[in-house]
């Protein structure tokens, strides 16, 4: 089967600013329960993914271009770490950790998204 994948347009994904374009690879209801997301993802200049928490799954993004500030840590101690990625690097958010994502540059940031659920945990 081949088929187009058009974006959808995301005022504030996960609670970010701006405006984020998803283009579903997979809708979740083909990923069999594994998961709940493998999308690429657009955020334009100035928009970001907020900071939200992955309890029973976990996502790596595989940056495509340009570049931003990854953030990563846990709110109850208050510990983040930031660091700023580029094109052909992967953050990984494993089960239980707080990240965020930032394009503070001048062009587009695009990655790969991929939440697929923690061993034994189905949606």
């Amino acid at each position: 089967m081949i088929r187009e994948v058009t974006p959808t347009e995301v005022d504030g994904l996960a609670g970010g600013q701006g405006k984020a374009y998803v283009y579903h690879i997979v809708p979740k209801e083909e990923l069999n329960g594994h998961g709940r997301l493998y999308a690429r993802v657009v955020l334009p200049s100035g928009s970001c993914v907020g900071w939200h928490q992955h309890v029973h799954d976990t996502e790596p993004y595989y940056i495509l271009k340009g570049e931003g500030d990854f953030y990563e840590g846990d709110t109850e101690n208050g510990e983040r770490r930031k660091y700023h990625v580029h094109a052909g690097q992967v953050c990984v958010i494993n089960v239980g950790q707080w990240h965020k994502l930032e394009n503070n540059s001048c062009g587009d940031l695009e990655f790969v998204a991929l939440i697929y659920n923690e061993p034994g945990y189905n949606i």
